[in-house]
C-alpha cells in the first residue's frame, strides 16, 4: 500500500533539525535547513508512486532527488571527518559503478517515501550535529579524485558545507519543477 506524506509530517521534520550551533555555524546550518525544507516540501501530500514518477525529460524523480541529496551530503559529511577515503575514487568507477550511483537517483522497488524522508532526516541530524561539534571549520582535506575536480585541491569543512547548501537548493529547484509537472504544486507562489 501506498503512504502519504503530509505538510504536518514535513513540519515534524522540519521542527527536529533546529539547528544548536551559535554565529557562522548557525547561519550555515540555517541556510541548509531552508533548503532542505523547500527540498522536503515538493513532496507534501504524495503517494509512493508519485514520489517515483518521471515528470520532465529528466530521469529525476522527487524521490530519487531527495535519495540523491542524502547520499551526497552523508558522503561530503564523512569526508569532512574522514578525507578522501570517504569517497571514491571517480577516475577508476566502472560502468556497474555508474549503474549503481545512477539508483540513487530513482525510487526502486521497495522504497518509500517515508523510508526515504526518514533516511534524510537522519543524516540531517547527524550532519548538523557534526557542524555543531566540529573543532574547526578551516581544517582541510584533499579532495578526492574525480574529473572535476582540480588535482591537488583542498576543501575545508566550511567550503564543503557550502557545497553540501549549494547541492541542496540546486535540486531543491529541480525538484519544485518536478513537482509542478506532477500536478502543478509549487513550493512557492
Amino acid at each position: 500500500m501506498s503512504e502519504t506524506v503530509t505538510v504536518h509530517e514535513l513540519a515534524a521534520h522540519d521542527a527536529a533539525l533546529e539547528p544548536t550551533a551559535t554565529g557562522e555555524r548557525a547561519d550555515l546550518l540555517e541556510t541548509l535547513a531552508k533548503h532542505r525544507h523547500f527540498l522536503r516540501f515538493t513532496t507534501r501530500d504524495l503517494t509512493d508512486e508519485q514520489a517515483g514518477r518521471r515528470t520532465t525529460a529528466s530521469q529525476l524523480c522527487l524521490g530519487g532527488l531527495i535519495k540523491h541529496v542524502t547520499a551526497v551530503e552523508r558522503a561530503w559529511a564523512r569526508f569532512i571527518l574522514d578525507g578522501p577515503s570517504a569517497m571514491p575514487d571517480f577516475t577508476t568507477m566502472t560502468e556497474a559503478d555508474w549503474a549503481r550511483r545512477a539508483d540513487e537517483f530513482r525510487m526502486l522497488p521497495g522504497e518509500t517515501l517515508t523510508g526515504v524522508l526518514a533516511d534524510y532526516a537522519e543524516v540531517a541530524r547527524r550532519t548538523d550535529e557534526l557542524v555543531a561539534t566540529l573543532p574547526d571549520l578551516d581544517a582541510t582535506q584533499p579532495l578526492p579524485k574525480s574529473p572535476w575536480s582540480q588535482p591537488g585541491a583542498r576543501w575545508s569543512a566550511r567550503r564543503v558545507l557550502m557545497h553540501i547548501i549549494t547541492e541542496t537548493a540546486q535540486h531543491a529547484g529541480h525538484a519544485d519543477i518536478i513537482r509542478e509537472s506532477l500536478d502543478g504544486a509549487k513550493t512557492m507562489g
